[in-house]
């Protein structure tokens, strides 16, 4: 056996380069497509509702009403209500809030405040009006 034909006989090393290419671009795919559906999966349960809230101060009694205009429905026990920083230790109720419904929020309110609704599950403020 030749030791100059061992060294210069380069045949094998092509397919292998391709071999370990093609096993690191399937590595390199995996972890992409996996890191993009795990981090889908964790951002649906904590989602944003929409909806079309109005806030109004009734001046003599110095209340707000809530009322819900339009989108989704809302569980009142996942909303607080913030007016001009001082938030509500409690949720506004129980059941529902749909299109149509309004609640009043018992607070001293006055003309200037600002209210804001904020969703607790994913800790974002839904609405935001002075009145």
């Amino acid at each position: 056996m030749n030791l100059d034909t061992l060294f210069s006989d380069d045949r094998g090393v092509s397919p292998v380069i391709g071999v370990i290419l093609m096993v690191a671009i399937t590595v390199i795919l995996a972890a992409v497509i996996g890191t993009f559906v795990l981090g889908l999966g964790d951002s649906l349960g904590n989602s944003q509702p929409t909806a079309q809230l109005n806030a109004e101060l009734n001046s003599s009694s110095d209340n707000v009403t809530l009322s819900h205009g339009g989108g989704d429905a809302l569980e009142l026990s996942n909303l607080r209500v913030n007016i001009d920083g001082t938030g509500t230790p409690e949720p506004l109720g129980s059941g529902t809030f749909e299109v149509g419904n309004s609640t009043v929020i018992s607070n001293d309110a006055e003309t200037g405040d600002t209210i804001q609704i904020i969703h607790e599950p994913s800790d974002s403020i839904i609405f935001e009006r002075t009145l």
